[in-house]
């Protein structure tokens, strides 16, 4: 059963890493790179305090503490556990895939990229969506960096659907615990 999935997993990584053009090369480099978004990132948190004041310190902390708690589970937990190689380090795939940058850690499963992004959106629907709706669309910028792992070769396509997994988990946990302390339901109130 586990070689069957593996094998299907290859064939859909292959399949997906070979749907490349050159223009593209260079936005998924940029786009996979995590120094690309740390504008966004000060923006964001510019913003939570701008608009939030003193519960923007709370807010921070239940992010930082999903993204924190995915990056652990996927990079310390689950890559050191599975020893699965990155599609970039197989040897059998060499000749198959198109990798458009350095390879990276030795170890795929699961994504950490997909794990944090993934956190970080589905924190910032569940503590802020009722009343921001376009907080939404952070879960389309998840998505396309999570992409962007399979797209330079770095990672299968199973690789980042668990680390999505792993990142929502995260964030409905960290959040969840957020929600039942004081702090949390005076925010759930602000936040209607």
């Amino acid at each position: 059963m586990i070689e069957t999935l593996n094998e299907l997993d290859t064939r859909l990584f292959v399949w997906l890493n070979n749907k490349s053009a050159p223009w593209l090369d260079p936005v998924m480099i940029m786009v996979t790179e995590r120094n690309t978004w740390l504008p966004f990132y000060a923006l964001l948190i510019g913003w939570l305090v701008y608009r939030f004041r003193r519960q923007a310190l709370g807010l921070l902390l239940v992010i930082a503490g999903s993204v924190g708690i995915a990056d652990q589970v996927a990079s310390s937990v689950l890559k050191p556990l599975t020893h699965r190689l990155r599609p970039c380090h197989t040897p059998t795939l060499d000749r198959l895939i198109h990798p458009v940058m350095e390879c990276g850690g030795l170890y795929s499963f699961v994504s950490s990229h997909a794990a944090t992004t993934f956190a970080l959106a589905t924190s910032l629907w569940l503590l802020l969506g009722r009343r921001y709706p376009a907080f939404g669309l952070t879960f389309l910028w998840a998505a396309v960096v999570s992409y962007s792992r399979i797209y330079v070769a770095a990672h299968y396509p199973l690789d980042v659907l668990a680390g999505t997994g792993v990142g929502i988990l995260s964030a409905l946990l960290i959040v969840g615990l957020y929600h039942r302390t004081t702090v949390g339901k005076k925010m759930v109130l602000l936040g209607r």
